[in-house]
């Protein structure tokens, strides 16, 4: 009998509540993170602790008000919903028993969590699937040291297959395509289609982190899938933190320029966030849409992100399939070794 194929969904995190309290909980560990901030600790840490988690948390848990539900944080009830869809997706293409759990690098539930669920429920195979289409060192590279910080006290292993990216899946790209063309075609097109990305320091990539050659390669693709040529598509890069220069063009800055230079209408779809969140629902629909119409732009529509939905699904599905092939294969015995003429 084969054994139980174990997935673990893993994002960035989110706070328990959008207070004060629990925002700077979850800000203090994020951002403690020499993956996420890299500067030397004597410089960084009076900043974060006399400075961001003194005046931060207060503003930031506005924002998280404004866009909690019933369910609590968008993000994590997006994430459960994924979970509860992909298992048995992953059950009936696999033939096997499939257990998903979820494991945030920061925050609840944690990647030790998801991780121990995993192993009781008997999976000695595990996929991490890190919902970040773009590799980065400061989200997937978070990730696999989170991982690697939990398994370092376990005295038995799990097999492990670590996704790295899949920023140029045929199916993520096709699904990026059937989200935009389906508000198209139900409230008609925008003159301009932005592609926003969550950003990085420009030190990063010129260190050799490969995301924002990754923002370019998926950004090329869905042009090409929706028949755009680059005077209607264009990227960009969100949420920049701290005084030094990020991945640009900036997203608030481009809008307010498109605003003063007569664009109308705009569309704005985040491939980056697989589940919408904070950045996407209050940054982009709130923040960047007024800038947009302040600057004298009439009309911003965001996309929702893939979320829950079936051809996204399908395509998490795809992606653990593949990685996960090998595990299938029995071996052919070696022929028996021959003996060496004299």
């Amino acid at each position: 009998m084969k054994s139980p194929l174990g997935v673990l969904l893993t994002n960035i995190g989110t706070p328990d509540a959008p207070t004060p309290g629990a925002v700077r909980r979850y800000l203090r560990e994020f951002l403690s993170d020499r993956r996420v901030v890299d500067l030397p600790r004597a410089l960084w840490l009076p900043i974060l602790y006399l400075f961001v988690l003194t005046f931060r948390p207060l503003r930031v848990a506005k924002l998280y008000r404004a866009i909690w539900t019933e369910n609590g944080s968008p993000l994590l009830d997006i994430m459960k919903r994924q979970a509860a869809a992909l298992e048995p997706v992953l059950r009936e293409r696999a033939g096997r028993e499939v257990h998903v759990r979820l494991g945030m690098s920061y925050g609840n539930p944690s990647m030790r969590a998801g991780l121990e669920a995993l192993r009781d429920a008997g999976c000695r195979r595990v996929v991490v699937l890190p919902l970040f289409p773009q590799h980065s060192s400061s989200t997937s590279g978070s990730t696999f040291d989170a991982v690697a910080r939990v398994l370092a006290s376990w005295p038995n292993l799990p097999e492990l297959v670590f996704v790295r990216d899949y920023h140029h899946h045929p199916g993520y790209i096709a699904a990026l395509a059937a989200s935009v063309r389906e508000l198209w075609q139900r409230d008609g097109e925008p003159e301009r289609l932005l592609l926003s990305f969550h950003g990085i320091p420009q030190r990063y990539a010129r260190q050799g982190d490969p995301y924002a050659e990754q923002c370019a390669h998926t950004t090329q693709l869905l042009r090409e899938a929706l028949g755009l040529g680059e005077d209607r598509c264009f990227s960009s890069f969100q949420s920049r933190f701290g005084p030094e220069p990020w991945l640009q063009p900036y997203t608030d800055e481009t809008l307010r320029a498109w605003g003063r230079e007569g664009v109308r209408h705009v569309d704005v779809v985040c491939p980056g966030f697989a589940a919408d969140c904070l950045e996407t629902l209050e940054e982009i629909q709130v923040q960047n849409r007024n800038f947009f119409l302040e600057a004298g732009g009439e009309r911003l529509r965001y996309v929702p992100a893939l979320n829950a939905r079936p051809d996204h699904i399908d395509t998490l599905a795809d992606v653990v399939l593949q990685r996960t092939r090998a595990w299938d294969f029995s071996p052919t015995p070696a022929p028996p070794a021959r003996s060496q003429p004299t």
